[in-house]
């Protein structure tokens, strides 16, 4: 039998999910490789996944429960065998899935007895809970549970401070982390002159997204802080010139943005979730396929006034986060 030579080349990297698994509804795992790598570049991108993925998704959590009835956290309420403190950590422990930016509120309204579960927690359309059978209280008396709670989306955690408690008011620590764990292997193949590695990424979340999602997120993350760097650093301009023009983007100038939007791969790397949108306005943008500031840029105003529920004050709130974050303008009508 004769092999035909196969010419490959080593710089087109290549992903692949190889093992992927639920657990539990609060338990995913998935497995991913990259390669072919050069020595030493699987660690760096190791490194920089692995603190994206702990540190820069965001998740959604409870972060205050509110309630009148309740002198202080570590009380004891008639007719409910757990503890204000213990239903505080039973909240604390439950999973939500949004796109919700900042914070909203919701409630709990039940009378007893039975179990009061996730399930009972009456939310806004945007926000989910990942497993409903999460256990809050047992109500053992024909008692009513009524509390309201601060829902918030972010990143990282949050620590509840003694002087942030107020009457009727308890702040919870939060874990804004949908990825629980991650680890990441290197294996070695080739001779010395010619060594190519291979990147195994381990991924564990809490079931807000999929190992995949959660991967895909971290990637996209990243590559904004280095956007930056990819466009030509402003020269001969004094450090006092700069001091108040000072932009979250490289998208600083009108007369540049022509040149920029050739690069499209930057553009398309900037999605609109990263945006301060309320979240009417940013479902609508997604049900017409607008995912992008490449497909945002794309339209006109008199586009945007087309899509289904939108509205004159939806518009005006795109057209400030945009000279906000961006200094750009979209045209009122397509040229």
């Amino acid at each position: 039998m004769v092999r035909e030579k196969v010419t490959v080349s080593t710089r087109t990297l290549q992903w692949k999910c190889v093992e992927s698994r639920t657990d539990s509804k609060r338990l995913y795992y998935g497995r991913f490789i990259l390669s072919p790598l050069m020595k030493g570049q699987a660690d760096t991108i190791g490194i920089a996944m692995r603190r994206a993925l702990l540190g820069e998704i965001e998740g959604t959590c409870i972060t205050r429960v509110k309630s009148e009835n309740v002198s202080h956290e570590y009380s004891t309420i008639t007719g409910i065998q757990e503890s204000v403190h213990e239903i505080l950590m039973n909240l604390k422990e439950i999973v939500l899935r949004s796109n919700l930016y900042g914070t909203c509120d919701a409630s709990i309204c039940v009378r007893g007895p039975g179990y009061v579960t996730a399930q009972d927690i009456i939310l806004p359309p945007y926000v989910e809970i990942v497993d409903n059978t999460q256990h809050i209280a047992s109500l053992t008396e024909p008692i009513n549970l009524c509390i309201g709670l601060e829902i918030e989306r972010n990143r990282g955690y949050f620590f509840k401070m003694p002087h942030n408690f107020q009457d009727g008011s308890y702040p919870i620590d939060a874990v804004f982390m949908p990825v629980r764990n991650v680890n990441h292997s290197i294996h070695s193949y080739g001779n010395e002159n010619e060594k190519q590695e291979i990147l195994f990424l381990e991924i564990w979340t809490n079931g807000s997204l999929t190992p995949k999602e959660a991967l895909h997120e971290a990637s996209r993350n990243l590559i904004d802080l280095f956007i930056p760097f990819l466009h030509k650093e402003e020269e001969n301009l004094p450090l006092e010139d700069n001091q108040h023009t000072v932009s979250l983007s490289p998208f600083y100038f009108h007369d540049k943005f022509d040149k920029l939007r050739k690069k499209k791969i930057a553009l398309k790397s900037i999605f609109i979730d990263q945006s301060e949108l309320s979240p009417r306005v940013y479902n609508c943008l997604k049900r017409s396929n607008i995912d992008t500031l490449l497909d945002l840029l794309n339209k006109s105003q008199e586009d945007l006034m087309k899509i289904d529920h939108f509205h004159l004050e939806d518009v005006k709130q795109i057209l400030g986060i945009l000279e906000k974050h961006f200094a750009i303008d979209l045209p009122k009508k397509k040229f």
